[in-house]
């Protein structure tokens, strides 16, 4: 890791935007990715009790990745579509998958979806990580390849090597590698982890990093 890169791209980022993700052009921005009410919609839906109802969980996740900003508009409708066309038995690990996220073996629970995603054709990284993203907003880490490639190259995260197949090593290991990252930086940059991957994605899109 590249930690002077780091800190260039924080100076950076609160020279423009003072006061970090608190500025007025960045709440006014993150207003549309309504960040709070993500949060508390999929802390109240992936409440453990209600996993005893498989076809309601299927139908909150569908709930979460339609109304997710960070998910592409494309990909929204095709997983619903897929979802809803589960029988009642693929819902069933679909769910168990997502409690095994959550709440006992994670990537026993990540591999679990990724396999019901695959046989629809949609092992993407957005669906993969966007519902624990809001669950577990400051731990977890929502991996949009772009972002993720462009901050693997850049600061040098050597530990890294991204393949378009999600993966639970690679999920692990970005998400120790972005926990690490935020604590370096200051506090007003990484409320949540989105945010602070938006930061990354923000420095790197409007040139606010030094040339190579």
């Amino acid at each position: 890791m590249n930690i002077k890169k780091l800190k260039q791209a924080e100076a950076a980022f609160l020279n423009r935007y003072p006061g970090g993700f608190e500025n007025p052009v960045m709440v006014e921005i993150g207003k549309k990715h309504r960040m709070d009410k993500m949060i508390a919609f999929a802390q109240e839906s992936f409440k453990q009790r209600n996993f005893d109802r498989p076809d309601l969980i299927v139908d909150n996740m569908i709930k979460v990745i339609s109304r997710a900003s960070m998910v592409s508009l494309f990909e929204k409708p095709k997983f619903r579509d897929y979802a809803k066309s589960l029988s009642l038995k693929s819902k069933e690990i679909l769910a168990s998958g997502l409690e095994e996220i959550l709440y006992r073996n994670e990537q026993y629970g990540f591999e679990t979806i990724l396999e019901v995603l695959k046989n629809g054709k949609l092992a993407k990284w957005s669906l993969m990580t966007i519902c624990q993203t809001y669950f577990r907003p400051e731990f977890e880490v929502f991996i949009k390849p772009t972002t993720t490639k462009g901050a693997i190259q850049y600061f040098e995260l050597d530990n890294l090597q991204y393949h378009p197949t999600p993966s639970w090593a690679f999920y692990s290991e970005y998400r120790a590698t972005i926990n690490e990252m935020k604590t370096l930086v200051d506090a007003s940059l990484s409320q949540y982890n989105a945010s602070f991957s938006g930061f990354l994605m923000i420095t790197m899109q409007e040139g606010f990093l030094l040339p190579e």
